[in-house]
């Protein structure tokens, strides 16, 4: 198990990585998939599995929205790959810096205590179950704000990308 919450983690870092380097769209959405996918499997190795499958839903749903306005306002003749010389420069610029956190971390002893989700004492109920309800419960406010804001950002989209003679895009 300690190897596959490991190599979990390694595609975590590489699909980051894979963003950041800076490829076109339809590469980047490669490692966007891959470190959810990544995450929410390493939160399914702590117990999280109820909050994991949400999330899951919640990237992909996301990122599949992001991907189709992103490629649609970028349509590049000629994307660039991850063999590219600036996407490797990226890549490898970034490499460096997350080397350097992983050094400075093991010289430095930063530990990090994980615990589990899973029920303890005389409680029926797992805490991630819990947890959702406390989101509905206590964070209501927060929802009908985040909605808002969510239905001003899609109004927004809608008005960029209008049409050629309408909006704030135009062909000039």
């Amino acid at each position: 198990m300690m190897k596959f919450v490991l190599l979990l983690g390694l595609f975590f870092v590489l699909g980051g990585l894979a963003v950041s380097s800076n490829p076109s769209p339809y590469y980047g959405v490669v490692g966007l998939v891959v470190a959810s996918v990544a995450g929410c499997g390493w939160l399914v190795s702590l117990g999280a599995s109820f909050v994991s499958l949400v999330l899951v839903m919640v990237y992909l749903g996301g990122m599949l929205v992001v991907f189709v306005y992103s490629v649609s306002l970028a349509a590049d003749p000629y994307p660039e790959a991850w063999g590219d010389w600036g996407v490797v420069g990226y890549g490898l610029g970034m490499g460096l810096v997350v080397m350097v956190g992983i050094v400075l971390s093991g010289v430095l002893g930063v530990l990090v205590s994980v615990e589990t989700v899973n029920n303890v004492g005389l409680a029926v109920v797992r805490l991630d179950f819990s947890g959702v309800a406390m989101f509905y419960s206590w964070g209501v406010g927060l929802f009908l704000i985040g909605g808002w804001g969510l239905l001003l950002t899609l109004f927004v989209v809608l008005e960029l990308v209008r049409g050629l003679s309408r909006g704030a895009i135009r062909a000039v």
